[in-house]
């Protein structure tokens, strides 16, 4: 007697139910990477926005240079990242006309700003600039602001800026207010 083994079969139906929860199940552990980009607010866009005639003076711009070797020129002379704040602070509340009555320790130079209603920074990199130190410029130049800001809110109010209520914020940014240019990249 010959006895026929028959082959088993491997029931194979739920291996679709099996691989789909393993998709599933990967799918929610993985992690994704996030990049995370610059917070900036962009100035609300305006259909009815009728030009202006400004003529700026061109001493009432302070030009920051970032080149490939991520070495900053500043006016025309070489300067070190750590310098850059205290120099556009000086820049910003110079009080070249006079007309700042709240200016602090300003300096009244006539090749400067004339007040801070009218300084303008211009900033421009290289393409091959690093993005930390294109990040680290841009700190710097709001900081400024932002410890002009804090001197004269001290000096006004007599607390810090953090303390401060909405409008007292908004009479801070009058006084100095934020304006950085920033030029198209150049270089490749």
């Amino acid at each position: 007697m010959i006895f026929k083994r028959s082959a088993s079969e491997i029931n194979a139906g739920s291996m679709a139910d099996i691989a789909f929860l393993l998709l599933i199940f990967f799918l929610v552990t993985t992690t994704m990477d996030v990049d995370a980009g610059i917070t900036r607010k962009l100035p609300p866009f305006e259909e009815a926005l009728v030009p202006q005639a400004n003529t700026l003076h061109k001493r009432n711009i302070f030009t920051v240079l970032v080149n490939a070797d991520n070495q900053l020129l500043v006016e025309g002379d070489y300067l070190e990242l750590k310098d850059l704040r205290t120099k556009a602070k000086a820049f910003i509340s110079n009080n070249g006309d006079g007309s700042c009555t709240y200016c602090l320790n300003a300096a009244g130079l006539s090749s400067s700003s004339d007040n801070p209603q009218k300084a303008v920074i211009s900033l421009q990199n290289d393409r091959a600039t690093d993005y930390k130190t294109y990040i680290s410029v841009q700190n710097e130049l709001v900081a400024a602001y932002n410890e002009l800001r804090a001197e004269l809110g001290q000096a006004r109010f007599g607390r810090k800026l953090g303390d401060l209520n909405a409008q007292e914020m908004n009479e801070l940014k009058a006084a100095f207010p934020q304006v950085i240019s920033e030029a198209e990249p150049v270089g490749l």
